[in-house]
């Protein structure tokens, strides 16, 4: 009777043992980052590619031409996410060292230009142990290329009127380079000016290996080739 107790009393600590251990290792190797876009209440883009307000919200001012155009930089408030597909769900990479240049001109989409560069030492998952390995030289060897960029080459043409706070669709096609290799992308874009600043939340889906990268999946989880790259960035002059 007694070794009974002892062996139920074993089991429920090896049980609890499990259920601990699973629960970090889900912490562990879940998303820690959520995506947060720098376009509150981001409006919908409708069919015939205009721009419309989501529900309630009010119009606002007119923005002139004289306040979207000329010169912009990249404010230290800007992000890029990086998102993995899992078996289990999508995981997420920030990156707030974001630099860049842009140069707007809404009467002449053609002499526009925009670049920016991403340390990518700082990119972060919120799991420190996952975030070197990425890292690391195995895979996005950040000592040896601690840069990735994005150069636009054309922008879709630009509506010849903005309302402050009001979202409109850009198109933006460039190059991004990653790990010294590049590959040309599409980022389907929405921006927006308000309080002086302009801000623009975009999104292009590569796979890891445009840059000669493997998946990086582990002995519990499987990835998608595909990962996501989102801009969030708010410009000023």
């Amino acid at each position: 009777m007694k070794r009974k107790r002892i062996a139920l009393i074993v089991a429920g600590v090896i049980i609890v043992g499990v259920v601990t251990g699973y629960t970090l290792l889900d912490k562990s190797l879940g998303n820690n980052v959520e995506i947060e876009s720098v376009i509150p209440g981001q409006a919908s883009t409708a069919g015939n590619g205009e721009s419309t307000n989501n529900p309630g919200a009010s119009a606002g001012a007119t923005v002139t031409a004289e306040q979207l155009n000329g010169d912009w930089a990249v404010a230290d408030t800007s992000k890029v996410y990086w998102s993995v597909t899992t078996s289990k769900e999508t995981v997420n990479f920030v990156d707030n060292k974001v630099q860049g240049t842009w140069k707007v001109n809404i009467e002449d989409s053609t002499s526009m230009a925009g670049e920016g560069t991403v340390d990518m030492s700082a990119l972060d998952s919120g799991n420190g142990q996952r975030d070197e390995h990425v890292k690391g030289e195995d895979f996005l060897a950040v000592t040896e290329f601690p840069q990735s960029a994005f150069v636009v080459k054309s922008f879709s043409k630009l509506p010849a009127e903005w309302t402050e706070g009001a979202t409109v669709p850009v198109e933006m096609q460039g190059t991004l380079t990653v790990k010294g290799v590049e590959k040309d992308v599409t980022f389907q874009s929405q921006a927006a000016y308000s309080g002086g600043q302009l801000m623009l939340s975009g999104t292009t889906t590569v796979a890891f290996s445009d840059f000669g990268l493997s998946n990086p999946h582990t002995v519990v989880l499987d990835t998608e080739n595909n990962l996501e790259v989102r801009l969030e960035l708010v410009l000023t002059k």
